[in-house]
């Protein structure tokens, strides 16, 4: 298995950290190996961060596709006009305009 290659600025900053915290007589083969220590541990934590953020996108999606099939199914189970509503406007359109016949012609 290939060893994972760490981004320049991750290991500048692992040695940073590293020399930061360097004890006195400490070599610098130690300092190396306490920095290559830290870079695990970002690499790790990215690692861990990444999937979380995998898991916390499918429970959104998840979630998108639940509430989509719901107002799907709402929108199904809405009643069917009745025949009166559906003739009431052009009823009263025609009994207007037969009123309006009758008012004109007298």
């Amino acid at each position: 298995m290939a060893k994972k290659q760490v981004s320049p600025e991750v290991a500048e900053e692992a040695i940073k950290v590293a020399k930061s915290t360097a004890r006195p007589g400490q070599t610098k083969e130690q300092t190396k190996l306490i920095a290559q220590g830290i870079e695990k541990g970002i690499a790790e934590f990215k690692k861990r961060e990444k999937a979380k953020a995998r898991e916390r996108d499918k429970e959104r999606k998840k979630a998108q596709r639940a509430n989509m099939a719901e107002v799907v199914e709402q929108t199904e189970q809405l009643p069917q006009s009745s025949i009166f509503t559906r003739w009431l406007p052009w009823g009263l359109l025609v009994l207007s305009w037969v009123g309006f016949l009758f008012y004109s012609l007298q």
